[in-house]
C-alpha cells in the first residue's frame, strides 16, 4: 500500500511538472505573439479592449470594463484615449435612450486587422518551424483547448 501513495505521489508529481511546462509555454507564445503585434502602436489593454470590441462589436463601457477586467473609471480613460485617437466612438444605444455604447470605427477596425494578422503572421512563423508531427499536435491541440474555454463559459 506505502507503494501506491508513492507511485501516485510520483504520478502526480510528474503531472504538476508537465502542467507547469505547459503553463510556461502557453506564458511565453502569448507574449511572444502580442508582441508581434505593433499596428496602431496601442498598450496591452487598448489593444485588449480593441480586439474584443472588433470580435464582439458595441457595448456598454461597464460591459466592456468587467469583460477586461478593469475598474470602469479606468475602462472610461481608456475609451476616452482610444476615442482621441480615433479607434472607436460612443454611440447611442437604440435599445436604450440613456444608455452609450462603445464601438469601433473604421480605423479602428483596420487597425484591429492589422494587428491580428501580424500575431498571425508570428504565430505562422513560430508554427512553421516545427515538425510536420508537431505541426499537426498544435493543429489538433489549440482548438481544442479554444473549444474547451467555450464550453466552460
Amino acid at each position: 500500500m506505502h507503494k501506491r501513495v508513492m507511485d501516485s505521489g510520483a504520478a502526480d508529481v510528474a503531472h504538476e511538472t508537465s502542467t507547469e511546462d505547459l503553463m510556461i509555454a502557453v506564458e511565453q507564445l502569448v507574449r511572444h505573439v502580442r508582441r508581434s503585434a505593433t499596428a496602431g502602436g496601442l498598450s496591452t489593454a487598448a489593444s485588449s479592449a480593441l480586439g474584443r470590441l472588433g470580435r464582439e462589436g458595441p457595448q456598454r463601457l461597464t460591459e466592456l470594463a468587467r469583460a477586461e477586467n478593469a475598474t470602469q473609471p479606468n475602462m472610461t480613460q481608456l475609451v476616452t484615449r482610444m476615442e482621441r485617437a480615433g479607434l472607436v466612438r460612443r454611440v447611442a444605444d437604440r435599445t436604450d435612450g440613456r444608455g452609450v455604447l462603445v464601438e469601433v470605427t473604421a480605423l479602428g477596425e483596420e487597425v484591429f486587422r492589422e494587428r491580428r494578422a501580424e500575431r498571425a503572421e508570428a504565430l505562422g512563423q513560430l508554427v512553421g518551424a516545427l515538425s510536420e508531427p508537431e505541426r499537426q499536435a498544435v493543429r489538433v491541440a489549440l482548438p481544442a483547448l479554444a473549444r474547451a474555454i467555450q464550453e466552460r463559459s
